[in-house]
């Protein structure tokens, strides 16, 4: 599903999935330190990880006997506690950040697999599901089963809500600007956390693993012309062409457009709604709407949760790093 990210980083990630207990359906390493981005300092960048696992539980007990200074005083609290915080609260992810490992430092995220499967098909939150919209580096995948299509379909997703949101006409990097986009639209961590230009340092120095990661999709999709060696797409704008893809959204995003086009009192099926945002001239906009509304909750009831799972030290110096690389983004951001 994607290019290696370094030559012989492959290796080195591994060494640090080997810390874990082993009882993990997917792991993947993610994000600034894995893929170059623009302005960006790979070897001081911190680490990420996400690892489903089928019993968190389970898991969670080996871990704390293997690695429980990863955690914070939630520790004390026992795997049972601290599974029902990481799947009853915000995204469905514990988090434990700044460990120290192989002489870096890494944060890693636990999410049951079927909570994944669940987002990754539907877009519950779009928490991981939206860091899978781009470029990752899987480290490690058990058999198929439901896992894999869901992976799939999840890319297909993110394929359809972006060709929603784009004019007739469009670019490669416009596509894959718009798709990138989708997990920070509504993230209140744009506002404050995040630097500005994130989308476009990520997109702008890994357009190869893009095109690596949807060339099937796009060469397979009925709704668009792609034009591969000019880095051009064409795709259906009409209604029909507009419904049709309303219709193949994720459950959750199909409800959050409902509840924002239908009327108090009115009692129609989604079809119906959808049949009418197909028209509507601002259809991309209600998409973009529907999208911010699930990436706000999620985000926000996750950084709350976060404070917890992280511990008032680690929480602070987190933020700080993250204040600061938003900081050295906008200081370094050409004047317009």
């Amino acid at each position: 599903m994607t290019l290696p990210a370094l030559q012989n980083s492959g290796v080195f990630l591994r060494r640090i999935l080997s810390r874990f207990p082993q009882d993990i359906s997917l792991a993947f390493a993610y994000g600034s330190a894995v893929f170059r981005q623009t302005g960006g300092q790979m070897r001081s960048n911190m680490l990420d990880f996400v690892f489903a696992v089928d019993d968190p539980v389970t898991w969670h007990t080996m871990n704390l006997i293997e690695n429980r200074k990863h955690y914070s005083f939630l520790r004390f609290l026992g795997p049972k506690h601290i599974s029902s915080i990481q799947t009853d609260y915000g995204a469905g992810v514990y988090f434990n950040t700044l460990v120290p490992a192989e002489d870096r430092v890494i944060k890693y995220g636990v999410i049951s697999t079927d909570a994944l499967i669940e987002d990754l098909l539907h877009w519950k939150t779009l928490y991981v599901a939206g860091r899978l919209h781009k470029p990752v580096q899987i480290l490690l995948q058990s058999e198929p089963g439901k896992l894999r299509p869901a992976l799939v379909g999840n890319l297909k997703s993110a394929v359809t809500a972006a060709f929603l949101m784009l004019p007739e006409s469009f670019s490669e990097e416009d596509l894959f600007l718009q798709i990138a986009g989708l997990s920070y639209s509504g993230d209140f961590r744009m506002v404050i956390g995040e630097d500005k230009s994130k989308v476009s340092n990520i997109v702008k120095e890994n357009m190869p693993h893009f095109r690596k990661l949807y060339n099937s999709i796009l060469q397979e999709c009925p709704q668009v012309v792609y034009k591969p060696q000019q880095g051009r797409l064409e795709v259906d704008k009409s209604p029909e062409g507009q419904f049709t893809q309303l219709m193949a959204l994720p459950r959750t995003l199909q409800q959050q457009i409902t509840r924002l086009v239908e009327r108090p009192g009115k009692n129609r099926d989604v079809e119906e709604i959808l049949l009418q945002v197909a028209q509507d001239p601002d259809c991309g906009s209600v998409v973009q709407q529907g999208i911010s509304s699930i990436v706000k909750s999620s985000s926000i009831t996750q950084s709350a949760k976060g404070m917890a799972t992280a511990g008032l030290v680690k929480t602070v110096s987190y933020s700080a790093k993250k204040l600061q690389k938003m900081w050295r983004g906008w200081r370094t951001r050409p004047s317009t």
